[in-house]
């Protein structure tokens, strides 16, 4: 199984570049699914509206500065043999106004289960996104 979690978070870094197709990145998400940060706890399902919400999402940050996320590191936690957790080092770069650009390092820790086929998130915890943003001119 982390095999195929490592193959996954690869395609997933993969759709975040460039003109990213919001299908083709919701296709790594499960039917529905569970987020937690320090703004709440939400839930969703995988449909138009999620894809809607991660097009905006995504013109957002391209709109702040955003060029590029990488992923650092992927380690992987076994909880039984379907499920796991993620845990993924990010890099995103931003270009700023007038101001060199920044390199932010983040951690998300994404739940992943597999039963048939490809493993597929269905949930991630996440830290204070915006505080992180304006900590570093940002926003």
């Amino acid at each position: 199984m982390e095999a195929q979690v490592r193959k996954l978070f690869e395609r997933y870094e993969q759709q975040l570049a460039g003109d990213a197709d919001m299908g083709e990145v919701a296709s790594v998400y499960a039917s529905a699914f569970i987020a937690a940060s320090p703004a709440g706890v939400m839930v969703g399902k995988n449909d138009d509206q999620l894809r809607q919400v991660m097009e905006q999402g995504y013109a957002h940050y391209r709109a702040i500065g955003m060029k590029e996320m990488r992923i650092r590191a992927v380690r992987v936690s076994p909880i039984d043999e379907h499920h796991c957790v993620a845990h993924v080092a990010w890099t995103s770069s931003y270009a700023r106004k007038d101001r060199p650009d920044v390199t932010i390092n983040f951690d998300v820790h994404y739940l992943v289960q597999k039963l048939d086929g490809e493993p597929k998130i269905f949930g991630w915890v996440s830290g204070d996104e915006q505080e992180v943003l304006r900590k570093h001119g940002v926003v």
